[in-house]
């Protein structure tokens, strides 16, 4: 009994360290209204006092061509940002979750966000970038190369739920299934030796989003 106390207890420890890794961010707008900044699930709704993982959402930072000033004001479930324009919105953030232990090694994360497909470069390190302005067809880049066979997760307007993968050239269409927001997430791990949190970690997971309404 006590020897299986003892390992319930060091499972424990070790599933604390680990972070909510099916949680990413993701933006909507409307319009040119203000941008709606999440962290939770993007498949479920989200609960109205906000996901358990949200107040891990502190200071995301607006990717932006100017230098004008983003108010942004802590709603219940979400961040609001009031951002300038009717452009495609993007954010960043590497402080989400700190580092945790992977096997022997620490690894940690930084996520992306973008709302809206009406521009065609990147700006984020991991970015769906569409072929033409509000086109079906986009290329997953990371710092400006495409990544191919990578695993997309498309999530429609209703809440269904499917996988796509990228091509030779990093190259994915978004099939039409219904008027609506669609949310489609996207991962890639990068090796190496770098600095998050003010902690060394050896990888560094980036997850990135892009939402469009059809």
């Amino acid at each position: 009994m006590m020897k299986t106390m003892k390992i319930l207890t060091a499972l424990a420890a070790t599933m604390a360290t680990i972070p909510a890794v099916a949680h990413e961010i993701w933006v909507e707008r409307d319009a040119s209204g203000p941008a709606r900044i999440y962290l939770g699930e993007p498949a479920e709704a989200v609960p109205e006092a906000g996901d358990p993982e949200f107040h891990h959402l502190q200071k995301p930072q607006a990717i932006q061509s100017d230098d004008k000033p983003i108010a942004f004001v802590r709603r219940a479930n979400h961040i609001e940002a009031t951002v300038p324009g009717s452009g495609d919105v993007r954010v960043r953030d590497d402080s989400v979750f700190a580092p945790w232990k992977s096997g022997e090694k620490m690894q940690g994360a930084i996520f992306y966000a973008r709302a809206g497909r009406s521009e065609t470069a990147a700006k984020l390190d991991l970015e769906l970038v569409p072929a033409a302005a509000n086109a079906d067809r986009f290329t997953l880049l990371f710092r400006g190369k495409p990544v191919p066979a990578a695993k997309l997760t498309v999530i429609t307007p209703d809440r269904w739920q499917k996988a796509f993968f990228t091509d030779a050239n990093g190259g994915v269409e978004i099939p039409k299934l219904g008027a609506g927001r669609y949310i489609v997430g996207a991962s890639h791990t990068e090796e190496g030796p770098a600095k998050l949190g003010g902690q060394d970690v050896a990888s560094v997971v980036h997850i990135s989003t892009l939402t469009f309404v059809r």
